[in-house]
């Protein structure tokens, strides 16, 4: 039940640092530590990892590519854990990741919500926004947003649960604090809820910035190594 470099205890105890963490940030904002949904991304982490973190009670997990996931998820269906696709989705794979995702958080373009359309099933998912001026980040230009939010609310089966965002990651994509990107996200969620009343969460905060994500109002928590410790050398 280990990966290598790393004991089933050293994961409980990074598991249960990342849970207080989350719970005095949310506390700090005046917020319910229960609101807040931290998923903890598994990638390149073997199939073990994760049935240790169920074992210590982990339901949500993310992971960003696609053979990964899918694999990951046909080998632990006997387990009730809600399969997070946080990664950037290839048009043509998604009918396949929307097969065993439970909620995909990177959907950012008409196209996108169009083959994920379905009128027999129903998917979750979050509008990612670029906060960037890097388009090969992923995300919509925060200009062309509510737009997306109408196609996607036209969509079959595509249900709105809200936004998601990485803040930048140096002063060349933009400079901001990353409490400053996220409070964009929170301004742009509460612009869009003319149209999306529901679509109230956010998925915004990482490894290293999740404690500002909570204070500017994050109801999901994308965060790998802070839990999992580093990937594997192989990865």
């Amino acid at each position: 039940m280990a990966t290598p470099g790393a004991t089933a205890p050293d994961l409980a105890t990074r598991l249960e640092t990342v849970s207080v963490g989350v719970a005095d940030a949310a506390r700090e904002a005046g917020r319910d530590p229960a609101e807040i949904t931290t998923i903890v991304v598994t990638k390149f982490h073997p199939l073990s990892m994760i049935e240790a973190l169920y074992a210590l009670g982990v339901r949500d997990v993310g992971e960003n590519r696609h053979q990964e996931a899918q694999s990951k998820a046909a080998e632990l269906a006997k387990l009730d854990l809600t399969w997070h696709f946080v990664g950037q989705v290839q048009g043509k794979k998604a009918r396949q990741v929307r097969a065993y995702a439970d909620v995909i958080h990177s959907v950012d373009r008409d196209s996108l919500v169009a083959a994920l359309a379905s009128a027999e099933s129903t998917i979750d998912c979050f509008i990612q926004v670029n906060l960037t001026d890097d388009a090969a980040r992923g995300g919509v230009d925060p200009a062309n947003l509510p737009a997306l939010v109408d196609t996607v609310l036209a969509a079959p089966g595509v249900h709105l649960l809200g936004l998601m965002a990485v803040a930048p990651l140096s002063a060349g994509e933009g400079g901001e604090e990353p409490r400053r990107a996220f409070a964009r996200v929170r301004n742009l969620g509460e612009q869009i809820r003319s149209q999306a009343p529901a679509a109230t969460a956010l998925s915004m905060g990482m490894s290293q910035d999740y404690a500002a994500a909570v204070l500017e109002g994050a109801t999901h928590l994308r965060i790998g190594t802070a839990i999992t410790g580093n990937r594997p050398a192989f990865s």
